[in-house]
């Protein structure tokens, strides 16, 4: 018989250790109890989750959601045997490049654009998060690449917590543990695959129904451009005039054109001024009311060139659209210079492969060093290896156009949920 208690009276006695099964709860989990497993399933009760006869075990079981969302493990006779119950989800998210640029805020509290901007997806460089809600918690942590976060980043993402708590009523703490297979903080859009990543599982964690629209939206309070994270393929991201009219999506599916990204690694070294702090100086710079006033033009551009697959087109538009915002950069207060000597010599030899050798390839740059050349499939070797001439033993990082986030399935092994 399958047993619910709507509000047993907690007693500190008859602790044990519990550990859940397969990663994140749904509607069954298996957790240990007195090392034996137990079935434990969703009551049609509100707040409340009951538990099946255990397997072995004739010792029934409850977990209740009180209200203020923390979880707590009880015998069936209202005892309290333990609260240390969490949710967790793994979830992957893609770096974007932009080809049209976002750069600068109208709110910079809600990240609203100050205007629209288009990109794509990159398949081979991903951040992979896993979130872990617990009740035991007494304070958000988070790790990158295995090592304790510093406390700027751990800021960052308690603020973002704090939004998704609101959104999905929860009222515990979490764990954040992020890790990238790509440089960070180096103009590769890092903070838009981490923050598309941890919304995703997040959420998924508590096995709250959010649309991917929804998710764009709860992504760019963490990271504007991490709204482009979350569909999939050639994205637009509308600049809205309110939190929920702000958003990404889909304009062509992953496959519609093999484009592949060539990104040159000038240098790994983390920027000193990051791409939240740019933001907010943008609108000092003399060129930001005319870049924003002619974004538009480009976003129709580019959006059409990527439809008619006509490379000509698009390779003009995103260059132009580069150069203007890192004119708005370099003339704002104070100034910010991302490019490096190699990066210009980069540059000029793109427009010169194109130009005299008709190769399909085209550079932008986001706020970093780096570049990426942008070429057509059928000439991403070529432009590789002119890359290599040009600059010596430098790493390329090679993607094509990815997938937008979603959540890892539960390890092999593991019973499901």
């Amino acid at each position: 018989m399958q047993q619910t208690i709507t509000r047993p009276s907690w007693s500190s006695s008859n602790s044990c250790s519990l550990k859940t099964i397969g990663g994140r709860t749904k509607n069954t989990c298996f957790v240990h109890c007195f090392g034996r497993i137990v079935a434990i399933s969703a009551a049609r009760a509100p707040n409340t989750l009951s538990v099946l006869p255990a397997v072995d075990n004739d010792y029934s079981l409850v977990i209740m959601l009180d209200n203020s969302s923390r979880t707590s493990l009880a015998s069936g006779d209202g005892h309290r045997i333990l609260t240390n119950i969490t949710d967790s989800a793994t979830a992957r998210a893609h770096s974007n490049i932009a080809f049209v640029k976002y750069w600068g805020n109208r709110d910079q509290s809600l990240r609203l654009p100050a205007n629209a901007s288009i990109s794509m997806n990159l398949a081979e460089l991903h951040t992979t998060t896993t979130v872990e809600w617990n009740n035991e918690l007494r304070a958000d942590t988070l790790t990158i690449n295995g090592a304790v976060a510093n406390e700027t980043a751990r800021t960052r993402v308690e603020k973002h917590l704090d939004a998704l708590r609101a959104r999905l009523g929860a009222a515990r703490f979490a764990h954040v543990d992020s890790r990238n297979n790509f440089p960070m903080g180096t103009g590769i859009a890092s903070s838009a695959s981490a923050f598309a990543a941890m919304t995703t599982a997040a959420c998924a964690a508590l096995n709250a129904t959010i649309s991917k629209h929804e998710l764009s939206i709860l992504s760019r309070l963490g990271s504007g451009s991490a709204a482009r994270s979350i569909p999939s393929g050639f994205v637009k991201w509308h600049t809205g005039d309110s939190h929920e009219t702000s958003y990404a999506e889909s304009f062509a599916p992953a496959d519609h054109w093999k484009l592949v990204d060539l990104i040159a690694i000038v240098s790994r070294e983390h920027k000193r001024i990051g791409s939240s702090d740019g933001h907010e100086t943008a609108a000092s710079s003399i060129f930001q009311p005319v870049r924003v006033a002619t974004a538009e033009e480009r976003i129709a551009s580019v959006k059409s060139a990527i439809l008619r697959r006509d490379f000509q087109s698009f390779a003009e538009t995103v260059e132009d659209d580069s150069n203007l915002m890192h004119a708005v950069m370099m003339t704002s207060k104070p100034p910010l210079f991302y490019w490096e000597p190699l990066s210009l010599a980069i540059m000029e030899g793109v427009r010169r492969w194109r130009q005299d050798e008709n190769l399909m390839v085209c550079y932008t740059l986001d706020a970093g060093p780096n570049v990426h050349c942008i070429c057509a499939n059928g000439d991403a070797d070529a432009v590789a290896t002119r890359l290599r001439e040009l600059c010596g033993d430098i790493d390329i990082i090679r993607s094509g156009v990815g997938c937008g986030a979603y959540v890892l399935p539960i390890e092999k092994g593991q019973p499901e949920a």
